[in-house]
């Protein structure tokens, strides 16, 4: 097939290099504008831009889809199929109906599940045992489209989202690919999505970080997990922020949220329900991440110490 590609982020990487091994022709890409990135704001291409680059593949960043300009574009390369991966960005009628096979979109959830910008920290954030990917053909709703494969796999309970990112990227690729192998063979059947279990992933934002230290061991480690590698899940300690990085659940108990119940090499907080996470890696306001132990050596906390205040 010819194929143009929409995609911004590293999730959408493995999807466009997968498309490039493949017997498929990747004609050009879409991608999100350069943005400044770091302290020093330095100008910074998106990864799917890079990648593009580096195979020679045309690269085209508009500002916005809602003129003539970018269907135009589209209309000259007259494509088999749209691959939309984490692209950012509303595709207008006319551009979801402009190649012979539609748009198709490789969402990082099981449908109708988690529609929206953040499924794989939601996921994570609110304890699932199960994730997936969904390809779809694309309408002009939010993530309302047929669904064409489906794949599952299962979140370990230590999982972060940053490792699920990473898992779930390379799952997406190999079920785009299987995906358009079956669409050629005519060998698919859309499923609508069901109208039940709808859901919606809102942006993660800095205000999900602090730990409430009065919810349950299992939903602040959760919380943990979800919110890695940003904006991280954060406390506050002699009145200065402190970020959680690395969480396990504990087999201690305490009787106060927020209560230190031990400092020796790993420092265990209590939660509202009386049990216990292990905190194994944090990182002071200003400094850089570590493990307890090392924290600990240079933070004298006391065994009743309440955290959070």
């Amino acid at each position: 097939m010819k194929i143009i590609f929409m995609g911004t982020p590293d999730f959408a990487v493995p999807c466009l290099n997968k498309l490039i091994e493949s017997e498929h022709e990747v004609l050009a890409v879409f991608s999100q504008p350069d943005k400044p990135v770091g302290r020093k704001q330095i100008l910074t291409a998106p990864p799917v831009k890079a990648c593009a680059i580096e195979h020679n593949i045309p690269v085209y960043q508009p500002t916005s889809l809602k003129n003539s300009d970018a269907l135009d574009i589209i209309y000259g390369y007259k494509p088999d199929v749209i691959i939309v991966v984490a692209y950012g960005k509303i595709l207008s009628k006319d551009i979801l109906n402009s190649a012979r096979y539609g748009c198709i979109n490789v969402h990082a959830s099981l449908l109708p599940k988690y529609r929206g910008a953040a499924p794989i920290q939601w996921s994570v954030l609110n304890g699932d045992s199960e994730t997936g990917v969904t390809v779809m053909q694309m309408d002009e709703g939010l993530d309302t489209g047929d669904m064409l494969l489906v794949e599952r796999t299962p979140i370990d309970i230590n999982e972060t989202s940053e490792q699920l990112f990473d898992r779930l990227s390379v799952i997406g690729a190999d079920a785009l690919i299987t995906c358009l192998e079956m669409l050629e063979n005519g060998d698919i059947t859309p499923i609508k999505q069901s109208e039940d279990g709808i859901s919606y992933a809102q942006k993660i934002t800095k205000e999900l970080s602090p730990i409430d230290w009065s919810s349950t061991a299992l939903e602040v480690h959760n919380k943990v997990r979800g919110l890695q590698t940003w904006p991280c899940a954060s406390t506050l300690f002699n009145g200065k922020c402190v970020k959680i990085h690395k969480t396990v659940l504990s087999d201690k108990k305490g009787n106060k949220a927020g209560e230190v119940v031990d400092n020796k090499s790993v420092l265990t907080v209590c939660c509202g329900d009386g049990k216990c996470v292990d905190i194994l890696e944090l990182q002071p306001d200003g400094k850089k991440r570590m493990d307890s132990k090392a924290f600990l050596l240079g933070n004298k906390i006391e065994i009743n110490t309440i955290l959070g205040e």
